[in-house]
């Protein structure tokens, strides 16, 4: 059963890739094109009660992340925060960051906060149609990575 934080963004329709211990979702909220997060499956509330297998598979999935995004993107740089104040489980916002515009499915998507701090309260929210759209497009190009 996935967590909390799992569902809240929107689990399982936000999927886009998943190993033994991690999922990879699209935010809803997309502060910049491509935004994701990336939750723990383990019943963990520390970084550092991750089991070895946790801490294994994030090597591999932070590869993926990065070289997706990079191929979708084309960020400049890509910050992986891990707030965890409203959000106990162990996950990851991860906000590919450029300058300008990227453009997807006739959206412009502005980086608001470039070149400083995320302007995540600056978000668009994706409607139900584009989310689907939208996650679908990126566990493809997972898959063919």
């Amino acid at each position: 059963m996935p967590n909390p934080t799992a569902l809240k963004f929107a689990w399982p329709r936000s999927r886009i890739a998943e190993t033994a211990c991690w999922t990879v979702q699209l935010r809803p909220k997309q502060p910049t094109l491509g935004s994701l997060v990336v939750v723990c499956k383990e019943p963990v509330m520390a970084f550092s009660a991750l089991s070895p297998q946790a801490f294994a598979e994030l090597r591999e999935v932070t590869r993926g992340v990065e070289r997706l995004l990079k191929d979708f993107v084309d960020y400049s740089r890509i910050n992986w925060l891990m707030l965890m104040m409203v959000d106990p489980d162990v996950h990851f916002h991860v906000i590919p960051r450029y300058e300008g515009l990227r453009n997807w499915d006739g959206i412009d998507f502005p980086d608001s906060g470039w070149p400083n701090p995320p302007a995540l309260g600056e978000a668009l929210s994706l409607d139900d149609a584009q989310l689907d759209r939208l996650t679908a497009e990126l566990a493809t190009r997972w898959r063919q990575r």
